[in-house]
């Protein structure tokens, strides 16, 4: 079967999110039974995703069967993630995250640069177009697939990098899977090297509360309702997407639907003494999980590996300095900028989804940090505003700077 092509199966929607399901339980079991990825604090999906991707990848290689899963479903569950998160912030939470979402910006937008710069590096080291080294940086780490999609045909047409997008891919799901791994043992290493004991607070800013012991208690009205607010986000959110795109402002849809939902829930609580429900914001803490962790393993069990391998040399190299590069950089920049406290260790551990993954990737970090060790709600706010919008409008000026397009 030497350089046939495998038989295409393409996987529908409906298909797609009920393997995602049985993945999540695969990976919770894995977890579960395995006490190194425990210890690692090993995200779920992550061992579910990888897993499946992995067996996709013999199935194409073994037996010439290649299964294309629907990725249709990954915004949908993305969207309705982050309308849950900004419905259940407090307008006191994000004033006091100001100052150090500023910070993080800034320290973040800096390391941008230094990103690309490793990735020039390598590129010239390992004898490819130096301008490559933009792809292999924040192109494919911090932008992710939806910029590297971007920008690939541009440095192929304008700068002849005719396997931009290949190797975008390649490093971004290289990143995807090395950003879920560091993000719990940077935090753990950040808690016992500086004495931190973690937050008292058991009022997650996303899924359920770390101390929930599985007896949950819910009203089917519990779920309605944070249906209905969640949908309600998501509606005025997407209004305000489309205004701001015909304004010429292009960001992520679920940054104004992250928005709507803050307002929501903080005008909610100013004009209606009894907006808070408590069944509600557990309805809606569970409809978070079931979101991010669909979301995240559709992202991971749709890799793929094939692409890796064809150019693993140069990934191999430059992904080792760049996961290096985010780690030096978490520990010694992000903690100590952030105030060297427990939200800076749970930023942190999120700073590798901004470094080297997506948003979900750092959402995810935290949320594996803050069940063991408590919530941090300044964390939940000022991280996905960076990693979602913020940055990614720096990410547009650096490279077209550095690519001189």
């Amino acid at each position: 079967m030497e350089g046939a092509q495998p038989e295409l199966i393409e996987i529908d929607a409906f298909t797609t999110i009920t393997i995602a399901i049985l993945v999540l339980f695969v990976g919770r079991e894995l977890v579960r039974r395995n006490k190194a990825l425990r210890k690692l604090t090993i995200p779920d999906p992550l061992a579910g995703g990888v897993l499946c991707a992995v067996l996709v990848t013999v199935l194409t290689v073994w037996w010439g069967i290649k299964l294309k899963f629907s990725t249709g479903p990954i915004d949908f569950f993305l969207v309705y993630f982050f309308a849950a998160i900004g419905l259940r912030a407090k307008v006191s939470d994000l004033l006091t995250g100001g100052k150090p979402l500023v910070i993080l910006i800034i320290i973040s937008s800096v390391f941008l640069g230094i990103q690309n710069f490793v990735g020039m590096g390598a590129a010239s080291v390992y004898g490819y177009p130096i301008h490559t080294g933009i792809i292999a940086g924040s192109v494919s780490l911090s932008g992710g697939v939806g910029t590297t999609l971007a920008w690939a045909p541009i440095f192929a047409s304008e700068l002849g990098i005719t396997n931009a997008q290949e190797i975008g891919i390649a490093c971004n799901t290289v990143g995807i899977v090395s950003a879920c791994i560091i993000g719990g043992p940077i935090a753990q290493y950040l808690m016992k090297r500086h004495k931190l004991s973690g937050s008292r607070s058991t009022e997650e800013a996303v899924g359920q509360s770390f101390k929930d012991d599985g007896k949950l208690t819910l009203h089917y009205y519990d779920v309605l309702g944070a249906v209905f607010f969640i949908n309600l986000a998501i509606f005025l959110g997407y209004i305000l997407y489309l205004a701001l795109e015909e304004a010429g402002v292009v960001i992520p849809v679920f940054v104004p639907v992250l928005v709507v939902g803050i307002l929501i829930n903080n005008i909610g609580r100013l004009l209606f003494r009894n907006f808070d429900n408590v069944g509600r914001e557990k309805g809606m803490a569970m409809i978070s999980d079931i979101s991010l962790g669909i979301f995240l393993s559709i992202a991971l069990m749709t890799m793929d590996l094939l692409v890796v391998w064809q150019f693993m040399g140069f990934v191999a190299l430059v992904m080792s300095l760049q996961i290096a590069l985010a780690i030096v950089y978490a520990l010694f920049v992000v903690f100590i900028a952030m105030g060297k406290d427990y939200d800076a260790a749970v930023i942190s551990a999120g700073f590798g989804g901004i470094a080297l993954g997506s948003t979900a990737t750092a959402v995810l970090n935290m949320t594996s940090v803050t069940r063991q060790f408590g919530a941090s709600p300044k964390a939940f706010l000022i991280v996905p505003l960076t990693c979602g919008f913020f940055i990614d409008l720096m990410n547009t000026w650096v490279i077209s700077s550095l690519s001189g397009l």
